[in-house]
This record gives structure tokens, sequence and C-alpha cells, in this order.
């Protein structure tokens, strides 16, 4: 890391966090109840929506971890992108219209809200609010970590405390991300989403350009890479640097999971319309589309510079993108790209954070049968539990940004795909069925991250070493296998235990 960053960039972080500091601080005075600081007063338009949606899919995880997953891997990090071509118009085709309209006849804040409405059990509910929570520490602290990383990279940590650098920068962006979302929860985190989300997009246009130009176009940044000691053909190969089941994993899991994300289901929730839900396929496909191209330009950029010599080799991949902005683009752009990732990890840590408080403070509790008095007060405490907790989680994790992105990504869409995506459009899935999937998903990827990680263990068997088996896919394989056998031998009669209203819903 260079001793400190540019001046320009330094200024233009300064100003952003005071900027969403001061909108947490107005975001107060409207967040007034549960409603408002759980789902933003369900108000919001079909633009904001689209933005918030995308900026929590993507944010830390995409511009710090892609490139950086990239500069491992090669290419082959691209089968996480592929699925971007499909995801938005797939959400909303099987599941956005249906929790909007439950969120219309029901007080519904929440998947695990959802899931009780759907299928009446508070165990199924209970289960759903743990995996979230678990999902939450995982996802977050990917956030948390991208932020980490880049405060240490803008304001230059490391020469001021060495190897306690990043466990400084960390701590001090989880003080700034509570003071925004403690305070305004998703009154103040929407409010960011249209400035940032542009921003995104528009700086990572730019910067796609700038590392086209810095190795000479794509064609000599392909050939550089090829004929490298470092990196080799292999490296442009699609399947070159992960094994042929690990790419198809990433695809299954990135692309049929992503139905089962809390944090962007969550976002469908706070539409002021309904009807708008017809042109979100568009926004938020094309605002997905554009961001992905820093993970492309950076991701081979990087690797090109370090083939001709004009970077040195990288000992912690997660700072490809850091590095290459300080270094290679212009300042003012450095700061605006800064500055968007800046945004996109706040909103991001916000929409986790408000989503893990309410599965503490509202569906766990009313799972056991209980109701927390004054949620708004508790959530704004669970909030800070939480941050605290994925912060340690993710300084300990010790790997990449993206691997523990996808872990996190991964939990959600095993536990909660099969039971949102088939139940709100299948009849015959019972509560039964629900739960046994929620927990099988859960358990399943827990235990094989598990053994794929523990060290102090040796005798323990470690599944799919060698193989390329992603842990996630076999749990939501797993999932969706026990939710549609279970549903076989309990559902002949399943459709008489829907509400009338959820039914309603459902046949919309």
């Amino acid at each position: 890391m260079p001793q400190l960053a540019n001046p320009v960039v330094i200024a233009t972080a300064l100003v952003y966090l005071a900027l969403v500091l001061a909108i947490g601080l107005w975001a107060v005075r409207r967040t007034r109840n549960a409603r408002d600081f759980f789902i933003a007063g369900q108000g919001i338009g079909v633009v904001v929506t689209a933005l918030a949606t995308m900026s929590a899919a993507f944010s830390g995880f995409l511009f710090i971890g892609g490139p950086g997953l990239t500069y491992r891997l090669g290419i082959a990090s691209l089968f996480i992108c592929f699925p971007v071509s499909f995801t938005a118009g797939l959400i909303c085709w099987t599941v956005a219209k249906r929790l909007r309209l439950l969120a219309e006849v029901r007080e519904v804040f929440t998947v695990p809200d959802a899931i009780l409405c759907r299928y009446r059990s508070r165990l199924a509910s209970g289960l759903a609010a743990i995996a979230v929570v678990a999902g939450t520490v995982g996802y977050l602290g990917a956030q948390l970590l991208a932020l980490g990383v880049m405060i240490e990279s803008i304001f230059g940590t490391r020469e001021l405390f060495g190897d306690r650098s990043l466990a400084v920068a960390m701590a001090a962006g989880v003080i700034v991300v509570l003071a925004y979302a403690v305070a305004g929860g998703m009154v103040a985190g929407v409010r960011t989403d249209v400035f940032q989300g542009a921003l995104m997009a528009g700086a990572a246009i730019a910067v796609f350009c700038y590392a086209l130009a810095s190795g000479g176009g794509l064609e000599s940044i392909a050939r550089r890479i090829a004929t490298s000691e470092a990196f080799g053909p292999g490296f442009l190969d699609p399947l070159g640097g992960i094994p042929v089941l690990t790419a198809m994993g990433f695809f299954f899991v990135f692309g049929v999971g992503s139905i089962g994300q809390p944090q962007t289901l969550h976002k469908f929730y706070m539409l002021d319309d309904p009807r708008k839900l017809k042109w979100l396929p568009l926004v938020l496909g094309l605002s997905q589309t554009l961001v992905v191209l820093i993970w492309l330009g950076i991701g081979l950029a990087v690797p090109a510079l370090v083939a001709a010599g004009k970077l040195a080799p990288l000992n912690d991949p997660d700072y490809a993108a850091p590095l290459f902005l300080l270094r290679f683009t212009p300042g003012v752009l450095a700061g605006l790209a800064f500055a968007g990732v800046l945004a996109a990890i706040m909103s991001t840590a916000d929409s986790f954070m408000n989503i893990a408080a309410a599965a503490l403070v509202r569906d766990l509790p009313r799972a056991l049968g209980r109701r927390v008095k004054r949620e708004l007060s508790w959530g704004r405490l669970a909030v800070a539990g939480v941050a605290i907790g994925a912060a340690t989680f993710a300084y300990l994790y010790g790997d990449l940004i993206a691997l523990l992105g996808t872990f996190a990504f991964g939990t959600f869409a095993a536990a909660l795909t099969p039971a949102i995506a088939v139940g709100l459009n299948w009849r015959r899935v019972t509560p039964s069925a629900a739960t046994a999937s929620i927990a099988t998903g859960m358990v399943v990827n827990f235990s094989l991250e598990f053994l794929a990680r523990q060290s102090f263990l040796p005798q323990l068997p470690k599944p799919f070493e060698h193989s390329g088996v992603l842990p996630a896919a076999v749990a939501l394989a797993a999932s969706f296998t026990v939710l549609f056998a279970v549903s076989g031998w309990t559902g002949k009669s399943a459709g008489d235990e829907i509400d009338d209203d959820v039914a309603a819903v459902m046949d919309c």
C-alpha cells in the first residue's frame, strides 16, 4: 500500500462519509416506528428498489472481492457473474409480486414473516430467522472486511499501525456504519441508493475503460497474461483455474440461489405500488450488468500489469482493486470509484444489519410465541450487536472477501430458496417439507464448510476435497430434494392448510 493515497481520494472519501452520516441523522426524525425502520415505511419507487436490490447483491463483494477472486482463480471466477443475465427476471417472475402482495394483506416485514404466513409454522419461521442471522454474519462480515480494506488503502493506515492496520481500519468502518444504520434504519439506507447506485454504475464503466487502456486493449492484456510465467494460458481458460464442478456450483448457487437472498427479497416489501414490478427486471438487470464490468476490467488488468512488471505480485488478492485505482486511474476517478464502493458497502451493510435485527427482535421471539415490546429500540441495539459479531467473524475467517461472501450467499440459498421459490408457487409444499428443507440446507452447508476448513482435528474427513464440489451447491441441491420428497409424502391435502388471503396472493 502507498504511504498515503492521493489527497483528492482522501478528500472525496471524507466528504462522502460526512454526507452519509448527515443522512443518518436526517433519517432519525423520519424513523418513527418499526415499519419505518425495517421497510422504509413501504414508500419507495421502482428505480430506488432496483438500485437498492443491486447494491445489496454486489457492493464490496463485487468491487473488492471480485477482482481478488479473479486474480486467484482466473476468469473462471466469472461463473459467479454469468447468472446476472437472468436472475432479475427469475426473481421477479417467481417471488417478487407475491412477497409484495403479502405485505398488502398481512404485516410482513421479513422473509421469516412470509414463511410464517405461507406455512403457519412457527418452527419453519424460526429456522428461517436463524438462517438469516447466520448468513448475515458472513455476508455483513464480507462488507465490513471490504470496508476495512478500503479505509486502509485510502488513508494508508498500514504505515501507522503495521500488522494491526486492517483491524483498526475495520473498527473505524464499523463505527461509521453503526452511526449511519442505528439512527435511520432503512429510511437512511434507501435514501442513498439512487445516488450510490448511479455512482457505482458510472464508476464501473469508467474504471473498465481505464483497465483496458492500462493494458493496451483486451488483446494485449490477454497476450501478456497467457505468455507470463505467473499466470499462463490457463488463467484465460473458462475452467482453467477451477474444477468443472466448482464452476457449475458457482452458476447453480448464484443463479437459482438468488431467489432465496433475504437482502434482495426484503427490498420488495418497500415498493410503494406492486404494479411497478413489471419494470423491475429491466432496471435491475441493466444496473447489474453495468457494475459487473469492474469485476471483469480490474480482474484482467491487474494480472496483465503484474505480468508486464508494472505491479509486484500480490500477496493478498483483495488489494487488487484498491491498488489499481490508486496507481492507474486519475485521482478524481479513483475518488469517485472509492466513494461509490463506500456508498455501496454502507447501504449493503445497513440492509444486512436491518434484516438480522428484524430476525432477532421480531422473527425469533414470535417463533417462540412471544412478542418484543419496543421493537424499534431493541432493533437498534440488535444492529450494533450484529455488526460487532460480523466484523469479528470476518477478521478471524482469514480468507478472500469473495469466498466469505460465497459462503454467506450459499447459506441463504440452501436454507431459504426452496421454501420461498417453490412454496409460494406450489400449494402441495407442506409446513413439514419447508421445515425439513430449511434445516437440511443449513446443516449440510455448515457441516461441509466446517469440515473443509477445520485443521485442529485432522482425523475428520474432508468431503469433496479434491473434486471441486462447492459445499453450498450440495446443500442447495439437498434442500430442494428434501422439500420435494417430504411434500410428495405429506402434501396431498396441503392446499387446505393455506389461509384464504395467502392462497389468493399465490394465485395472482
